[in-house]
This record gives structure tokens, sequence and C-alpha cells, in this order.
């Protein structure tokens, strides 16, 4: 028997949620606090610019492919996709590194800067291939509801993956530091140092240097505006400026949510807003999770982003490019560990206007620029102001170019903005690290303990952070509740 659904956020967990369970015949409502769909996904558009305000990497495009195809779709029916050549730019102090379209154009590049280095690479890359299929066909979708959903027999000749590290296993490989700072920084993905996360997770080498960096042609913004048209094509219904203030529980069991003063009855509720601020929408009493838990767990960084309108193309820059001309190590440190401002940051810089020209206008430049910072720490107009300062001298050293003179349009978003736009945790920008005590059974549950038909979904949950695994936790929490309905 069909069953009214309502669910909190519209991000691309909650939307890949929706999507399946109006697919099995539920009437799914969605309900966003700002005024446009996507979450951290949303869309700025300025004088002619346009920015993805969040996510800006495609990787893992097979994800994307298995999740329109459970629909009879496939993703060229809602974007165009693009792989892009370079990949990616990796600035040192003294050279930048190449990053091509195939693995041995990659193999070839590690090889002029660390002889030998080619054969070990492909080996590693192998390894970690095989460690993909693993991951995304079996520990993935998994719900994460008891620990011997992950022992498999192909994770099980595998345990000590689980005990080392991705730092333990790059290091073993590769001697040059360059070359291990570009091994090391997939991970950065899962929200935790290289030397916390487990080696299983060099899965996402593969996913970088194996299946390679794609753009969706018009932005990562896309791919929301092709999943929303597929969820009102299932019949879910979409609500923006609708806030949920709170969670109505009656005797244990969920009975929907207040939005905008007004009463919303489900039968089951789904949240894919910030988990933490998910449950303070329900009485004390109908919390999981303490604010001691909260304040214990390991969360990956929050961020200081630019928006930046130019007004000229620039030369010798990538559509992505990465910023290792400092301490990597020490950077991590410093906002994992000592949860302060790192003084000599790393960053990334994406100007998608290099491949895209519906991204500015024609012969101006779009510039998105991210430093990875601690969650949680002072954010005033001040840092921001010094920060941008910090990026935009080194830019323009490395590159030989000015960059602030042509500056036409510039925001800023960070931690005060993630906290008031999102709800996020501490401000966190990518939810919570993928170490080897928050993994699977071990990350907060998709299924409330104390509320009957009460779920959650997104990246504070399982299987963790990132856009693939998003679309997978919203495809996992509409299966439990498809089998609870049965």
């Amino acid at each position: 028997m069909p069953k009214k659904i309502v669910i909190i956020g519209s991000g691309f967990s909650s939307l890949s949620a929706a999507c399946y369970l109006a697919q099995a015949g539920n009437e799914v409502h969605l309900y966003e606090k700002n005024d446009t769909l996507g979450g951290r996904a949303r869309q700025l558009k300025e004088e002619g610019f346009t920015f993805d305000m969040g996510p800006s990497w495609y990787w893992m495009p097979d994800i994307f492919e298995k999740f329109f195809g459970d629909f009879n779709k496939k993703v060229s029916d809602f974007y165009l996709l693009e792989k892009l050549n370079p990949a990616y730019y990796v600035w040192f102090k003294d050279e930048v590194v190449t990053i091509g379209d195939t693995l041995d154009k990659i193999a070839t590049e590690f090889e002029r800067i660390e002889p030998g280095s080619s054969p070990q690479l492909k080996k590693f890359i192998k390894n970690a291939g095989v460690n993909y299929d693993i991951a995304i066909n079996d520990v993935v979708n998994k719900p994460g509801l008891s620990p011997f959903e992950l022992v498999t027999p192909e994770t099980a000749v595998r345990v000590n993956q689980f005990f080392k590290t991705i730092s333990d296993d790059v290091r073993k490989a590769f001697k040059n530091e360059k070359l291990v700072s570009i091994l090391e920084f997939p991970v950065l993905f899962l929200g935790a140092k290289p030397n916390n996360t487990p080696a299983f997770y060099r899965f996402m080498n593969y996913a970088d240097f194996g299946l390679g960096t794609w753009h969706p042609k018009g932005g990562m913004h896309e791919v929301i505006k092709g999943m929303i048209k597929l969820a009102h094509s299932l019949g879910v219904k979409t609500h923006t400026s609708a806030g949920a203030s709170k969670i109505l529980v009656d005797q244990g069991k969920v009975q929907g949510i207040i939005v905008n003063g007004e009463t919303i009855t489900a039968d089951y509720v789904v949240s894919g807003a910030d988990y933490h601020h998910s449950e303070t929408l329900l009485d004390p009493s109908y919390r999981q999770y303490t604010e001691k838990y909260w304040d214990s767990r390991v969360f990956a960084p929050s961020s200081l982003l630019f928006y930046v309108g130019f007004d000229k193309k620039f030369d010798n820059v990538a559509h992505h490019n990465l910023f290792f001309d400092t301490d990597f190590d020490q950077h991590a440190r410093t906002i994992y560990d000592d949860l302060a401002w790192p003084e000599e940051p790393l960053f990334y810089a994406n100007f998608p206007s290099v491949s895209d020209e519906t991204m500015a206008p024609e012969g101006k430049e779009n510039g998105f620029f991210l430093i990875p910072i601690a969650p949680g720490v002072e954010d005033t107009q001040a840092l921001r102001d010094q920060y941008f300062d910090i990026i935009m001298e080194r830019l323009e050293r490395l590159s030989g170019q000015n960059f602030r003179n042509h500056i036409i349009f510039k925001k800023s978003f960070c931690v005060d903005d993630f906290v008031s736009e999102y709800n996020s945790y501490k401000g966190n920008a990518y939810g919570m690290a993928n170490t080897l005590k928050q993994t699977a059974f071990l990350r907060p549950n998709l299924r409330s303990k104390k509320v009957k038909n009460l779920y959650f979904t997104g990246q504070l949950t399982v299987p963790g952070p990132g856009v693939p695994p998003a679309l997978i936790s919203g495809k996992l929490v509409s299966q439990l509740i498809s089998k609870s309905i049965k």
C-alpha cells in the first residue's frame, strides 16, 4: 500500500531517495529551507557568470549512470558529459605536474618525476581497481546495520587493508614526495588525513586515475537539474522556502513535520539535512546521539570558498588546479589536529570556463577557489580577506599573471554560511570523515533507533561523504523504507 513520505532537504541524497520512493508508488513530498533546490550543490549566477556553489568534481561516472539507469534513463538524457584532458594540474613550488586523461599519460608523467615509478603506478592502480569493484558492488551498497555486512570472501582476504592506512600503501610504493602528495590527495574527498584512512579506500585512486575526471556542461548543478526533472516526472512534489522546524512524534512513531508553522502529516519522514541538526528537530528523548557523541566525532574539513568573475581569459591554468606548493602534512595537521587556521594553506582553484564556455561571458573567466579549513573555527570578514590575498599572491607568483586587477565580481562562503545556509554541524563542508572507527555500521544510522518510520540520509550517515556516496545513500534508505512497508 502506497505511503505518504516527507523528505527534508533537497541535496543529492534527498533527491535520490525521493526518486526511488516515488518509483515504488509512494506519495513523496520534498521540503527545502532555501529558495532553490540542490542543497550544497546549488548554483550562483551573477553578472553572466555561473558558479557551482558546492561540489565541482565529477568522479565515478558509473555511479551516475547506475542511478539514472535504475529509472530506465541515461545520463545523456539529462546533461552532456565531457572527460577532461588534462584532468587537472598540480602546482608545486618548482613545477606543474599534469594529470592527463589516461593512465598511460599519467604514468609517463610519474616516470619523468621518479624514474622507475611507471610500472609501480600501473600495479598500484590495478589493485585499486579491484578494491573499487568490491567497494562499489559490495561494501558501500550495504545499509550499515551490522558489522557482518563487511564480511565477504573479498573483504576477508583484504582485512589487513582496514588496519593499514592509505599513507602506508602510497609511501611503500613511491618515494618522491610530489607523487606521494598526488596519490594521497583523493582521500581528502573522504574527509580524513591519509594516515587515518584505511588502505582499502585506495579505490579512490582508481576513481581518479582509472576512471578519470569529467565535467557536465553547464556545471555540477546540471546533475541536480536532471534529478529534479526525473523526480517531477515520477510525481515527487517539491517545496522551496520550506524549512522544517519540528519532527513530530507520537508514542514513538513519526507523525510528520512542521513547516512554516503548518503541520505536514506523513507515514514516513526522511531527513537529508545535516544529521545533527535533524535530531535537534526532535524532542530530546527521541534523539539517538548526544552532544558529547557529536563532539567526539572526526569531522571532515570546512571550507573557505570564493566565487570570482574575471574580465579576461588566463593562460596556463586548467579546469581543475591543486596548489601543493606548501607542506601538505602541516596543513592537514593544522586543520585536523589543531583545529586552527592554516598559516600556509593548500588550496584548489577551479576555472570551469577553460573547458565550458557557458560558465562565463565571452572573453571572461570564472574562478572558484577553495581552502580546506577546520570546522568550527572563527569566521570573520577580515580572515576571509586575509586568506584571499594569500592565495591570490601565490596564484599570481606561480602562474606569472595578474589576477587581482581583473576581478569584476567576488563572493565568499565560509563556516558561518555553512551553518546558516545548511544547518551544518560546526560548519563542516563534507560531513563525517571515513576513518576506521567511522566506517559502515560505525556511522550514524540510516534508520532511527528510537522513532519508528524516521530515517536519515546524506553525508553524515552511510556510506559517507561525496556526491556518488550521496546518490547511494538515498537508494539505501529507500530500500529500507520499501522493505518496512512490505
